[in-house]
């Protein structure tokens, strides 16, 4: 199938020129970009219209908790800061399983797809006894919605009684866990450029997870040429919890055991000092950065400005929806661009370095070089807003900068991934939005009854 979009009124690629493009054309073809500029209408199967749209590349998202969608928005953890914040919920999470996994995944993805995404990595570490292939009702519902999806095996193996956060229900055991990490890889990594899936192995936290599983995941997934993801520095909390148990800052720590490289990427990032942010760079190890979530949970501003001069690869993401509320990449670039801003000033990342952070900082820190652009070659993987609406008036005059310094609210007219449009008018194409809506309100009402029931 040949589809040509055709006479766009603007094409922002963030491709390696950084080019905008007007009234040009892009042909898509087997699920890449074949040709972009002025295209012939007979060389294609299908022709739109796109002379009423602006084009962005797909957002990709670098670090979620898609299964937190169904516990968002609840009233008696709103106000509390991380380490209260995860021990009230993690009695809630115990309780899921592999239908609260795939409906959360499709509710999550679905709202991360209607606002531009079009690759996302979750990082699910919560595997409770006997809850199924959680892994596996993920790629279902990525499969379902047409989304290009990278998830992990986390792990927890350091529960209360052991000076950890979590509850024992959801810690398993070091061999436990990397025996099902190797199955995982197995089972479902596909590492070719235009995959539509991959594992990545991410121990949870260094406040959840033994000091050997963090070295021997690291090992494991290094014999496989898979990535490695955690969560760090993301509080002043667990920067004392490393330096009273492990005796170390927690980027020395993660350094100590083999978690650090170019094949490494961190969720949050906030506090690094100068020497940490160089060893970034020197070492090529990346930042997913969660604007709105480090705002909810008042965990910090990260350096972001600091690491991009120092070319530190960093990424854009949502973070899980319990501590954002929302899954939305759109509105994770307005929110970066007022946040630093409003600290840095002049010295802030634009609008335009954001939307860049969203795509090709998230392909580089997902080692994806074929996704987050558009250039002849690339994934087809695409968004499209109409600049003729109301609200767009005036706003478009500079497309590049529009999603920072103006915002929007509203969903994409059309996606693509991989060439299929997925999106169309705002609405999903792949799945029934109320039928899953309807199916989501039920699964959540027997989480939350569970967690009471204890």
């Amino acid at each position: 199938m040949k589809t040509l979009l055709k006479n766009a009124k603007c094409i922002v690629t963030c491709d390696d020129k950084d080019s905008i493009l007007r009234n040009a054309d892009i042909l898509l073809e087997d699920g890449l970009i074949k040709m972009i500029g002025s295209v012939q209408s007979s060389d294609a199967d299908e022709i739109v219209d796109a002379s009423k749209w602006l084009i962005y590349p797909g957002l990709i998202n670098t670090h979620h908790h898609l299964y937190q969608y169904f516990t968002r928005n609840l009233r008696h953890v709103q106000n509390l800061e991380l380490f209260d914040w995860l021990t009230a919920l993690y009695d809630i999470w115990a309780h899921l399983n592999e239908e609260t996994v795939r409906l959360s995944s499709l509710s999550g993805m679905g709202e991360l797809m209607k606002y531009g995404c079009t690759t996302c990595f979750d990082h699910h570490y919560v595997f409770p006894n006997g809850s199924g292939d959680l892994l596996g009702a993920q790629f279902s519902a990525a499969e379902t919605l047409g989304m290009r999806m990278v998830s992990s095996r986390g792990s927890m193996s350091l529960s209360r009684k052991d000076g950890g956060l979590p509850p024992d229900s959801v810690v398993q055991t070091t061999d436990e866990i990397l025996k099902d990490s190797r199955t995982a890889i197995e089972q479902y990594h596909d590492a070719s450029d235009f995959s539509m899936r991959q594992v990545v192995l991410a121990p949870c936290s260094p406040f959840s997870v033994t000091a050997d599983l963090m070295k021997e995941s690291a090992a494991l997934a290094r014999s496989y040429g898979v990535r490695l993801h955690t969560h760090l520095c993301e509080t002043k909390d667990e920067e004392r919890f490393t330096e009273s148990t492990r005796g170390m800052r927690p980027l020395a720590y993660m350094e100590s055991v083999d978690f650090i490289g170019s094949d490494v990427f961190y969720a949050h990032g906030i506090y690094f000092n100068d020497e940490e942010l160089k060893l970034l760079a020197d070492t090529g190890t990346g930042v997913a950065h969660c604007p709105c979530s480090n705002m909810k949970l008042s965990s910090g501003v990260a350096r972001i400005p600091e690491m991009l001069k120092l070319d530190v690869p960093v990424g854009l993401a949502v973070d899980g929806s319990a501590s954002n509320d929302a899954s939305n990449l759109l509105q994770e670039i307005r929110a970066a661009y007022l946040m630093h801003r409003l600290r840095y000033g002049a010295n802030a990342p634009s609008g335009y370095e954001l939307l860049k952070m969203a795509t090709r900082g998230g392909a580089r820190i997902l080692g994806r070089k074929k996704l987050g652009q558009i250039a002849e070659g690339c994934a087809a993987d695409l968004f499209a807003i109409r600049y003729d609406r109301l609200e767009m008036s005036g706003a478009e005059r500079d497309e590049a900068n529009l999603f920072g310094t103006v915002g929007y609210n509203r969903p994409a007219d059309a996606v693509w991934v991989a060439g299929k449009m997925t999106v169309r008018d705002g609405e999903l194409l792949t799945i029934n939005e109320e039928k899953t809506a309807t199916e989501s309100r039920a699964e959540i009402d027997r989480l939350l009854t569970a967690a009471n029931a204890n």
